[in-house]
C-alpha cells in the first residue's frame, strides 16, 4: 500500500533512541515544527510496538480530526456513485466513526470478528516480504499519521485516512479479505525478488488500484482510489485494459502521479478467478514463464 512512496518520509533513528521523519521540501508539513514533532512522536510509537500487544494510541489534534471529517464525508458521496456494491457492503459492515480518526487498536477490533483481521502500526517502509507476508496471517501494517491539515484532500504518502478509508473498509469483506490473504500467501511462498515484485504488482494494479464492471458501469474497488478525493473522480476517464496478470505484474507504474492504466476485471467473481487463483498457484517458475 504506497510502501514504495514513503521513501519520501524515510524514518531514522540515533544511538539515543530519537526518531525522525525526514519530510522533503515538497512536504505541506515540511514548515510546520508541530506538525514535524508529531510525525516523530506517531513514529516512534510504531517502532516500539510488538505484535501481539495492545496498539500505542496516537493523540490527533483538533485539526487532524476535522480533516478526519472532512474527507470522511467527501468519500461517502463519492463512495456511492463509485465504488463497487461489496465495497459498500463491508464499509456498512464495519462502520468506521466518521467524526475522528479511530485508532488502530479500534479498527482492529472492529474489524477482526468480521474477517479476523487485525493492523499493524508501521513507522514508515515496510519491506515488501514483510508487508505482504503479514497479510497471510491475517495483519495489515498501517502507518498512524495524518496528512497536514492545509491540505486535507492531499497527501504525498499513505496516511492513516487510506490505510484505513481505503483498506479497512476493504478488508471488512470476506471475498476481498480472502484475496489479501492469498496474495500474502503468495508473497510468503516465492523465493526470488523478481517473483515479489510481480506479485506485488499484481496486488497494485488490483487491491490497490483495480475496477471492475458492475450493473453497465465501471465502479472501484481498489483502495487506492477509493481513498483518494481526486483520483475518485478520475479513473473512469483512465486507459482501462482488461484484466491480465502477465501485462499487470510486467507494468512500471509511477507512485507520484493518478494512476494513467488501469485493469477492469468483468466482475468480482472474474478477479477472484484471474488474480485470486494466481496468488493461490503462483511459484517463482510460474511467475519467471510470464516474464
Amino acid at each position: 500500500m504506497f510502501e514504495e512512496a514513503q521513501y519520501f518520509a524515510p524514518v531514522t533513528r540515533d544511538e539515543h533512541g530519537a526518531v525522525t521523519v525526514e519530510l522533503a521540501q515538497s512536504h505541506p508539513g515540511f514548515a510546520d515544527p508541530v506538525y514535524r514533532e508529531r510525525r516523530n512522536t506517531i513514529a516512534h510509537l510504531a517502532l516500539t510496538h510488538q505484535r501481539g500487544e495492545p496498539i500505542p494510541e496516537a493523540h490527533y489534534t483538533a485539526e487532524e480530526q476535522e480533516v478526519w471529517r472532512i474527507v470522511s464525508a467527501e468519500l461517502k458521496a463519492k463512495h456511492e456513485t463509485y465504488a463497487c456494491r461489496e465495497y459498500l457492503d463491508a464499509k456498512d459492515r464495519l462502520r468506521l466513526p466518521a467524526d475522528r480518526v479511530p485508532q488502530l487498536e479500534e479498527v482492529s477490533g472492529l474489524l477482526e470478528p468480521l474477517t479476523g483481521y487485525r493492523y499493524l502500526p508501521a513507522a514508515g517502509l515496510v519491506p515488501l516480504r514483510d508487508f505482504y507476508g503479514s497479510l497471510a496471517d491475517d495483519y495489515f501494517y498501517s502507518t498512524q499519521y495524518i496528512r497536514h491539515h492545509s491540505v486535507p484532500f492531499y497527501t504525498p504518502e499513505p496516511d492513516v485516512i487510506h490505510e484505513v478509508m481505503g483498506h479497512a473498509n476493504a478488508l471488512a469483506s470476506d471475498r476481498f479479505a480472502a484475496l489479501y490473504r492469498v496474495a500474502g500467501q503468495a508473497a510468503r511462498r516465492v523465493e526470488t525478488t523478481e517473483a515479489l515484485e510481480f506479485v506485488s504488482k499484481v496486488f497494485w494494479f488490483t487491491l490497490e488500484f483495480g475496477v471492475l464492471h458492475e450493473a453497465g458501469e465501471l465502479r472501484a474497488y481498489g483502495a487506492g482510489i477509493l481513498s483518494s478525493y481526486g483520483e475518485i473522480e478520475e479513473f473512469r476517464h483512465m486507459d482501462i485494459h482488461p484484466l491480465d496478470v502477465r501485462e499487470m505484474g510486467s507494468t512500471v507504474y509511477d507512485i507520484t502521479a493518478y494512476q494513467r492504466l488501469l485493469f477492469a476485471a468483468d466482475s468480482l467473481d472474474h478477479l477472484e478467478d484471474v488474480a485470486g487463483t494466481f496468488w493461490d498457484t503462483c511459484t517463482d517458475d510460474s511467475i519467471a514463464a510470464l516474464t
